[in-house]
């Protein structure tokens, strides 16, 4: 009896739970009406979901007489919402539509089948609005297992063991160019692309197409909105603000996109070991207006102006480093000043003419100018002391000294440039073919003036000593001009063969290069193949790229670090790249999932060496050195949570270089030899690249979601200044960060007009981790010399609020 009364009281209990419910059903279909095949239907908030079958078919058993959102995904289409409200034992149909490619993964390619055939990243700009991040936009490509950037203050990036100059950047088929003089993380302004104003962006780490450019390592392909309606967005946080408008006239034929940013990162400069007055301020204007002259000709503008000031006014510092045997601490103390200015600007008129449905032609003619100034007088006085580390005692005293000097930095340093451009690319596409062409003129005008010294002072001795003169440390004087004209083409073809067994991409081009500085002519062959089986159950594509790369040189590539002088017979650093890999789709816990996996071979010639402190780069001005790189990268993204997108990405890499004819001698039991010590790390060598995105949300309250971002990297290689690149035997600590966030949702039901409206608290830096960013070198009594380490920024919160119009 017992039994019966406790299932007959089970049974009552379902039926009055199943009458609660309602039944939401229907098909998924794509912009074509076929079915979409595992969609995920979920409702937003809660754990209820389900899949769609071969036909496209679901059906959900959802909470009634309650509001609640449902969402439909897909990888490689826009997600698709629908807000309910349903009456017990309601069935509510519905078909709803997926548009391919409009909203993309934060770092997977999930667009359309041909552009999983290439190798290329769709990136999410929209997502930098949610990382936790202090360097801006391309901290979204560092989560990438291919790129890896051990400075958070930065937006430059290395890949696949190239280093920053080695990256191209294109907005609106217009190449972006990157500051010359800046030297740290902390005089970087604003990346020149705003969140806010992209629609699209497609990133390489290596083996692109031909019509990408004369780069060695990767090329980032941005295109900017154009409006449809109104629209509006306001960003404040403790590090700036932004604001941006868009819309369209009443006939719609003109249409604008305006943004402005604010940024200072005085705030997060504080939380460094040496303290002073940091005074960083950057402004960045820009605007896209376009105007449809006839529904085949269009005419549009690309304009920026930025303004970066930097002025710093250190004080004092200390810092400890050494080994737990031998712990050591510096305090030093500061006079002077750094003053610094960069200012560019960049204007572009565009044409484009489509004759038919098969043909695009793109005119292009833009200008850039820079204008950078860096300036600094500033003496250090430091107190190299060594730590007490006996138990019993007070940890972290002195008890001897055993180094006091100084030294003093001086710096004039002056660069201006203009370039002026014209371009002409071309489209034609008809069925599964596809022709690509492109021709354009740089003239280039730079004007180079470096003055900057260091004298080191220990113990009351100038370093390097001297009986008969006071000798200056380093030196670096040289006043430099050029002027000259860069020509380039290509032409590439693609085409797509479909079977019954496969779908086989084919592609091929040649990209050809003239520079009337060095008189050198340049080609470079470059092809793409791809095989998307179509009889297996598995949804993968394999693929497979090789080309040859040719960088031609710039002004500071072709200056030579020994005596300050132009190089007119510098040429060209070459490699060859082969690229191969799998772009896999597929489902887990009823979720759909991507894992991309790439291996890859950099055979490189015609180097020029160079040495990295912080973020500057000089070069050696020869071609000098051979070298190569190798390393393999998986990156899998997906809805770890329902709804959300988060990735887990990994890059293993070696890269290494050989300098011609460098040598040392060294004598071991009074037996002098020389040692030719071949290939050597290049300074970008980083074996273990590994990053996490973590989004979720709190059950049941879906306007709440955190957000983490974690990024591990193995140290890079350092030696001695003035020293040969063979001496740079040491290696930096891991660099180890982790960011988080949590944001909230806030509803104005009686503000229609405001679309939507986050307030977020970030922390940067959660472990408050000391990373290294470079080495300052001390001599103590003993004549024995210290790496000093330089370190990166601690932890600090932030609020930030973000409306939508």
């Amino acid at each position: 009896m017992r039994k019966f009364l406790l299932a007959l009281l089970l049974l009552l209990y379902a039926v009055v739970a199943i009458s609660q419910n309602a039944t939401y059903f229907g098909y998924v279909r794509d912009a074509d009406k076929k079915p979409v095949e595992f969609a995920n239907v979920i409702v937003v908030g809660a754990s209820a979901g389900t899949s769609t079958d071969a036909s496209g078919y679901f059906e959900l058993s959802v909470p009634a007489g309650k509001d609640i959102e449902i969402q439909i995904s897909f990888l490689g289409y826009e997600s698709f919402t629908q807000k309910i409200n349903l009456k017990p034992n309601e069935r509510k149909q519905v078909t709803a539509i997926l548009s391919e490619g409009a909203v993309m993964l934060p770092t997977a390619d999930i667009g359309a089948t041909s552009e999983r055939q290439v190798s290329g990243t769709r990136l999410n700009p929209q997502i930098s609005m949610k990382i936790p991040t202090t360097g801006g936009f391309e901290d979204i490509l560092k989560a990438l297992p291919s790129v890896s950037s051990n400075n958070e203050l930065s937006s430059q990036y290395n890949v696949r063991g190239g280093n920053f100059d080695e990256n191209l950047v294109f907005v609106n088929d217009i190449e972006i160019y990157r500051p010359q003089l800046i030297r740290s993380g902390q005089q970087e302004g604003l990346s020149f692309i705003n969140p806010d104003m992209v629609s699209s962006i497609l990133f390489s780490a290596g083996a692109f197409e031909s019509k990408y450019g004369d780069k060695m390592s990767s090329v980032l392909d941005i295109k900017y909105k154009k409006p449809t309606e109104f629209g509006a967005s306001i960003m404040a946080s403790l590090l700036g603000a932004n604001a941006h408008v868009e819309g369209t006239s009443k006939n719609h034929l003109f249409r604008y996109n305006v943004g402005v940013r604010y940024k200072t990162s005085k705030y997060l400069l504080t939380s460094m070991d040496v303290s002073g007055h940091y005074d960083p301020s950057y402004v960045d204007v820009q605007s896209y207006l376009l105007y449809s002259v006839t529904d085949k000709l269009e005419l549009n503008f690309l304009g920026n102006y930025s303004s970066n000031k930097y002025k710093y006014i250190p004080l004092d510092g200390e810092t400890s480093f050494g080994t737990v045997s031998d712990a050591l601490k510096i305090r030093t103390y500061f006079e002077g000043q750094e003053v610094d200015r960069f200012n560019s600007g960049t204007a572009a008129l565009s044409a484009v003419y489509l004759p038919n449905n098969n043909l695009i032609l793109k005119f292009i003619a833009s200008g850039y100018y820079t204008n950078e100034e860096e300036t600094y007088d500033i003496l250090a006085q430091y107190y190299l002391n060594e730590i007490d580390q006996q138990l019993g005692s007070t940890i972290g005293d002195s008890v001897s000294n055993i180094g006091v000097g100084s030294f003093l930095d001086h710096a004039r340093n002056y660069y201006e440039g203009f370039v002026v451009s014209t371009k002409h690319i071309g489209t034609f596409a008809k069925g599964e073919h596809k022709l690509d062409w492109g021709v354009q003129t740089n003239y280039e005008n730079y004007s180079y003036s470096v003055h900057e010294w260091t004298m080191n002072d220990s113990a009351d001795y100038s370093l390097p000593y001297s009986d008969n003169m006071v000798l200056l440390y380093q030196t670096d004087i040289a006043k430099l001009g050029m002027q000259s004209i860069r020509a380039s083409a290509y032409v590439q073809d693609s085409y797509l063969f479909k079977t019954e067994a496969a779908d086989v991409s084919l592609g091929g081009g040649v990209r050809l290069n003239y520079w009337t500085f060095n008189k050198q002519f340049l080609a470079s062959p470059r092809m793409n193949f791809s095989v998307k089986p179509n009889n297996w159950k598995q949804d993968i594509i394999f693929r497979f790229a090789t080309g040859l790369y040719h960088q031609p040189p710039t002004i500071k590539e072709a200056r030579r670090i020994s005596d300050g002088t132009l190089n007119s017979d510098i040429k060209a650093q070459s490699s060859v790249q082969v690229v191969i890999g799998s772009d896999y789709n597929f489902l887990a816990w009823g979720r759909p999932f991507k894992l991309v996996a790439e291996a890859y071979y950099k055979y490189m010639y015609n180097l020029n060496p160079y040495n990295v402190d912080n973020v500057q780069i000089k070069y050696y001005g020869d071609n000098i050195a051979h070298g190569y790189a190798y390393g393999i990268e998986a990156k899998v993204n997906g809805e770890f949570v329902p709804g959300t997108e988060s990735w887990i990405s990994l890059g293993l890499m070696r890269t290494r270089e050989d300098i011609e004819n460098d040598f040392y001698v060294q004598t071991v039991d009074n037996v002098t030899d020389t040692v030719y010590p071949g290939y050597i790390p290049r300074p970008t060598d980083q074996l273990v690249n590994f990053g996490i995105f973590f989004q979720d949300y709190i059950p049941k309250a879906p306007t709440w979601k955190v957000f983490l971002s974690l990024h591990f990297g193995t140290g890079l290689p350092y030696g001695p200044p003035n020293s040969e690149r063979y001496m740079a035997t040491g290696r930096m600590k891991s660099y180890r960060r982790v960011d988080f966030g949590i944001s909230k949702q806030i509803n104005f039901k009686k503000a229609n007009w405001i679309k939507d409206f986050w307030i977020s608290l970030e922390v940067f830096n959660l472990l408050n981790t000391k990373n290294e960013i470079s080495h300052t070198w001390i001599t103590d009594i003993r004549g024995r010399e210290y790496a000093v380490p330089s370190y990166l920024t601690g932890i600090r919160p932030n609020l930030k609020i973000v409306m939508k119009f």
